[in-house]
């Protein structure tokens, strides 16, 4: 190879090296800037997470369940039912201390969950006495040990119990049903057989239901954040039983597949 040609090859590589540097610089730039958006898109979804929970805990404690709580305490102490007084005060005690301890706690065991969820509903028994009934039933195979995301539940059965029963003028009945699908997915279904969702939203637009439409709206946006952030993967549907044959009713279906 001549003297000439090496030049020239020496040239080529050297050109070829300079814009192969700058391509990296480059892409390297780019990896930065990719890398401190997404940290900061990381960052600006937390603060949100936060603020969404501490929106959660206020909406959580509904002030109309707080006010029909004290009241029903405050009736059964006029009727001098010490033992039915106690216990009803005992429970409020209970939920009250959950609501505020679950609230801080990014996930608890499905076994909390559902004693929250129990607690709850015997709550709404006492004050419905035999309007209302509940379940709650858990899959055998269900891991009680695994975490689900708290607070999130809780405002869907509570949703069962003011749109649903408490509009129907017999009897109603709440259903909260656990099941294993897999090692790492599960899902939870709350059944009422109450007035439905049409009937339901038909009575919302008429009166004031602010408490009732925030909680759902943060519902909806804590589930987008929890993939998000914590790559939580939750299916969630609402229907209304009528159109899933001659029943009434809302049944709602989460389908919650654990981190990988």
């Amino acid at each position: 190879m001549s003297e000439e040609e090496l030049e020239r090859l020496f040239m080529l590589l050297s050109g070829t090296a300079f814009f192969v540097g700058v391509a990296v610089v480059i892409l390297f730039f780019v990896f930065i800037t990719r890398k401190n958006k997404l940290i900061m898109d990381k960052s600006t979804s937390e603060k949100k997470m936060i603020e969404l929970e501490l929106h959660a805990l206020r909406s959580q404690m509904n002030p109309h369940f707080v006010y029909n709580s004290l009241n029903a305490i405050q009736y059964y102490i006029q009727l001098n039912d010490i033992d039915q007084s106690e216990n009803y005060l005992t429970q409020f005690s209970k939920l009250v201390r959950q609501f505020f301890e679950y609230s801080r706690k990014k996930t608890i065991p499905i076994e909390e969950e559902i004693d929250l969820i129990s607690n709850y509903l015997s709550l709404e028994k006492l004050r419905f006495e035999d309007k209302l009934t509940y379940e709650i039933i858990c899959d055998e195979t269900l891991d009680k040990e695994a975490s689900i995301p708290s607070m999130v539940l809780q405002p869907i059965v509570e949703n069962a119990v003011n749109h649903g029963i408490f509009h129907k003028k017999t009897s109603g009945k709440v259903t909260v049903m656990f099941s294993q699908l897999s090692e790492d997915t599960f899902c939870v279904v709350v059944k009422d057989d109450g007035i439905g969702i049409k009937k339901s939203r038909k009575i919302s637009q008429n009166t004031i239901q602010t408490h009732d439409s925030n909680s759902s709206q943060v519902l909806d946006e804590r589930l987008k954040l929890l993939e998000q952030i914590d790559n939580w993967h939750v299916e969630y549907t609402i229907k209304d039983r009528s159109e899933l044959g001659n029943e009434q009713g809302t049944i709602v279906t989460l389908i919650f597949k654990l981190p990988n």
